[in-house]
């Protein structure tokens, strides 16, 4: 079996720049509000526009974004979710708004529920629509007939909803100043509460990834609470984003997070317990939500509109597991590093050992083979199941992603297992 190593196509430019590290602006597209959320599908580009509604933008070119339609909501949207044919509004005092977006340049309102309070975020699961709702906490909506829309459940935080994440059987809710709350809608019909935890700050926006709930905490910046035990979450990480953190979206490694006056950060959340920004872009206004879609990163950037920001110097390296998962893994920490990564090879008894670890820059090209060595010559520790490489950049490796990839022989199949580090000088 032959693995390729996908590698980006363009190299990005002025990484030095004062007001951006390994990120671009690709694009923009101005709304004639305030942008507050974004949701990517397909070509399109869906922004809450706080003044101008619902925006549809064909961002099939990432550089030259236009609006194809637009709806404009009774109230001001504030967050937004796609599902299917259908875009879900959080539309401020005008509760839930059901948008048909099956013609983009033609837009139409097919149904509505009144939340009660103020209607700020937005997530759909299966037949239902999870709102965060204010003071009035989580509602919870059956929109399988969008034009008859009604509520089956609510659950009255004790803080203030402004975000809602779910997963699996829970919902997660950015509750302002009482943190993250973990509601179970395993029964949508009555929901409870199963764990919480304090954020320190101002709770505004949250992102579910495996077991971390990733919470936007305005001045205390970016939290990772582990939730694999939904009844006693523990927080494991912070960063001090610099700003006021207001979004967060989670794609592989990294956390992408809308700070407000510092436009976007890019955490990186390998090893979460100690998260590291590798990444940003100033954009300039206010950044409020972000969504990651391939090699972009959309942003909506408040009276800017929806800019589109290039992050492929992150997407364009695709990590390769092995053919066997468990015959062989790789790993490295400290990831980001500066001078340098302990590489961790580990295989099962009766594989060949001992291979070559190569490491190779963006543009594919090999820029340093580590040799098997003795015990403490400097290359490779080996046991029965593998071994320790040590990589140390010289003086003419500069600062960006880098691949390392380890190829083991089993008999007459290859397999190939990579994994991206950051080197930061």
């Amino acid at each position: 079996m032959k693995h390729a190593i996908i590698i980006a196509l363009l190299l990005l430019a002025g990484l030095c720049a004062a007001d951006s590290l390994n990120v671009r602006l690709a694009g923009h597209c101005d709304t004639p509000g305030y942008a507050l959320g974004v949701y990517v599908s397909g070509d399109y580009a869906y922004v809450a526009d706080e003044g101008g509604g619902l925006r549809i933008i064909d961002v099939s070119v990432p550089s030259s974004p236009s609006e194809v339609g637009f709806y404009n909501t009774e109230g001001q949207a504030e967050g937004v979710y796609v599902s299917g044919s259908y875009v879900y509004v959080a539309d401020l005092w005008d509760g839930l708004r059901i948008i048909d977006v099956s013609d983009p340049s033609s837009p139409s309102e097919v149904g509505f529920y009144d939340t009660g309070d103020l209607a700020l975020g937005i997530y759909v699961s299966g037949s239902y629509a999870y709102i965060a709702d204010r003071d009035d906490g989580l509602r919870m909506v059956d929109v399988s007939i969008p034009s008859s829309s009604f509520e089956v459940g609510f659950y009255n935080t004790e803080g203030q909803a402004y975000g809602v994440y779910v997963s699996g059987s829970y919902a997660y809710v950015a509750d302002h100043w009482d943190g993250l709350r973990i509601i179970d809608v395993s029964d949508p019909s009555s929901p409870s509460e199963v764990g919480f935890y304090d954020t320190g700050d101002l709770a505004l926006g949250v992102y579910v990834s495996g077991s971390y709930a990733y919470v936007a905490d305005w001045l205390g910046g970016l939290r990772i609470i582990d939730v694999s035990v939904p009844s006693s979450p523990s927080e494991v990480g912070t960063y001090d984003t610099g700003s006021y953190t207001f979004g967060v979206f989670v794609s592989g490694d990294y956390a992408y997070v809308a700070d407000w006056e510092d436009g976007l950060r890019i955490i990186n959340i390998s090893l979460p317990t100690s998260p590291t920004e590798v990444g940003f872009y100033d954009t300039g206004d206010t950044a409020l939500g972000v969504y990651v879609s391939g090699d972009y990163a959309y942003v909506a950037n408040g009276n800017e509109g929806l800019s589109i920001l290039d992050i492929s110097y992150f997407t364009g390296i695709e990590e390769i597991n092995a053919a066997r998962p468990s015959n062989i893994a790789l790993s490295a920490y400290p990831n980001p590093f500066n001078s340098t990564v302990t590489i961790t090879l580990s295989v099962i008894p009766g594989l060949i050992r001992n291979p070559e670890i190569e490491i190779y820059d963006i543009n594919g090209r090999m820029v340093e083979r580590i040799p098997p060595a003795p015990l403490n010559k400097g290359g490779v520790e080996h046991s029965e199941t593998g071994g320790l490489y040590y990589w140390t950049p010289d003086e003419t490796i500069t600062s960006g992603v880098y691949l390392v990839r380890a190829t083991i022989l089993e008999q007459t199949t290859s397999v190939v297992c990579t994994k991206r580090v950051a080197y930061l000088k």
